[in-house]
């Protein structure tokens, strides 16, 4: 395989490629930097993958383990079970080579969907208003508090109550402030909620 390269577009002040990220620049791991900040107040370009920086080491660690961990791994397991004879009927060969064409197709979707990324870790000017990374706490109708967080669609944990950018959910609340109450469109009906807190600071889950 080619050697594999990352480019994520970083919407914070300090570059991506820093040790903070385990990641050794002199690597063929590389990585694109922008200063700018499109995602607050203006339209998101629908071609770019918006993701925060946990979720963005996390997708290039479990590439770097895939390429450089798991795949000799998994290749060197094939080659030894193939040395031992008849293949078709060798257990370990079989699940080899089917692991290895699973993470031929992981490593080419993760270098693909990395290559879009845009890191967003920038609080806005404005923090009572709903943007991307944004906490929430929330009432619906019935008086029950729903606490939630709006991120990238590859960071998505329902049971942390962290939903897709791309949900109606979120896009009904973004660029809503505290005190308004959005009509969310959903699949078993809709339901209105009042935003009652907006938040940017990292919170314990």
């Amino acid at each position: 395989m080619t050697p594999v390269k990352i480019g994520v577009k970083d919407h914070s002040f300090k570059p991506l490629a820093t040790d903070k990220d385990g990641l050794d620049p002199k690597e063929n791991f590389k990585m694109k930097s922008s200063g700018t900040n499109s995602c607050y107040g203006q339209q998101m370009p629908q071609n770019k993958i918006y993701i925060t920086r946990a979720g963005a080491h996390a997708l290039r660690s479990e590439l770097r383990f895939l390429y450089k961990t798991e795949r000799p791994e998994i290749t060197q397991k094939v080659a030894d079970a193939a040395a031992l004879g008849d293949r078709s009927e060798n257990a370990d060969y079989i699940y080899g080579k089917k692991r290895l064409r699973e993470i031929d197709s992981r490593i080419r979707y993760l270098t693909k969907r990395i290559d879009n990324l845009e890191i967003v870790d920038r609080k806005p000017s404005n923090k009572d208003k709903v943007f991307f990374g944004a906490w929430l706490k929330l009432r619906d109708a019935d008086e029950t508090i729903l606490r939630i967080r709006i991120v990238g669609s590859d960071e998505l944990d329902l049971e942390k109550g962290w939903i897709s950018i791309d949900s109606p959910m979120a896009r009904s609340l973004l660029g809503r402030t505290i005190g308004d109450r959005v009509m969310v469109r959903r699949p078993l009906g809709d339901i209105e909620i009042e935003i009652l807190e907006v938040s940017y600071d990292e919170h314990e889950e």
